[in-house]
């Protein structure tokens, strides 16, 4: 069984943090009519949703993926980069603790989930704005007992690696080559669009993938590649500063 924890989003969310764009008024009813679409095809394809209320005075809050990195083994719980964002890490502890056992970041770490990126035994995270190097130590020390090997990245002109960087598949990444530098050497890349720089982020579900249907021209790269996908609107919370990774947890249960 795939698990999939979702939070409604936030009434307050036009008070979000954002570091890398201009802040645009978000329609709060779209965003959450897009929201549920996103729950919607997230259990088509299989998971069972666990949605959580909205947290009111927690304006980034719909973004889950930011407050822990969930594997196999265990859940490590984050330390947030935004002073704002501490305060939705417990409400996701509570969801967790019924399907994994559960460890934790401690100050200095700074480490948000949208900066880790797991493929296979291997995880990338990214070194931004919003993720340390005491992150990286921390999440290292955690997960390497378990098998898993932590290679950093570092992260230029987006919030997150994983805006720069998704894997479309066990062996392919989707790349946004302009704000990272790194070879992946064993991996086949594709990179977005250059007129579509935040196209990077998919989201896979098990054997399936989700694309945000705001970047066709990456899409068709997709297609050309021969991989299928199904599209979803994304386009009220990229006001945020989110993306299709950012809305959910995935796990297996």
């Amino acid at each position: 069984m795939i698990y999939a924890i979702t939070r409604e989003v936030s009434p307050a969310i036009d008070q979000c943090e954002l570091t890398h764009i201009d802040r645009a008024t978000i329609d709060v009813g779209l965003a959450r009519s897009q929201h549920a679409e996103y729950r919607e095809l997230l259990s088509e394809l299989g998971c069972t949703v666990i949605h959580l209320p909205a947290e009111p005075n927690l304006p980034d809050s719909v973004f889950v993926e930011d407050t822990a990195v969930v594997l196999a083994e265990l859940a490590v719980l984050t330390r947030p980069g935004a002073e704002t964002r501490g305060a939705e890490v417990d409400s996701i502890a509570k969801a967790l603790a019924p399907y994994r056992s559960l460890a934790a970041l401690t100050e200095p770490a700074m480490l948000d989930g949208g900066d880790v990126l797991c493929v296979g035994r291997t995880i990338w995270v990214g070194l931004s704005s919003r993720t340390n190097q005491a992150g990286v130590d921390q999440l290292a020390r955690l997960v390497s007992p378990h098998g898993y090997v932590v290679q950093s990245i570092k992260v230029h002109g987006v919030l997150h690696l994983k805006s720069a960087v998704t894997a479309v598949s066990d062996d392919t990444l989707l790349v946004n080559p302009d704000w990272i530098n790194e070879d992946f050497d064993g991996f086949r890349t594709i990179s977005v669009d250059p007129s579509e720089p935040f196209a990077a982020n998919v989201l896979r579900v098990g054997e399936h993938l989700a694309v945000s249907s705001s970047y066709p021209r990456t899409a068709e790269r997709l297609d050309d590649a021969g991989i299928r996908y199904h599209s979803v609107a994304s386009s009220e919370l990229a006001k945020a500063e989110g993306a299709l990774t950012c809305c959910s947890l995935i796990f297996d249960g």
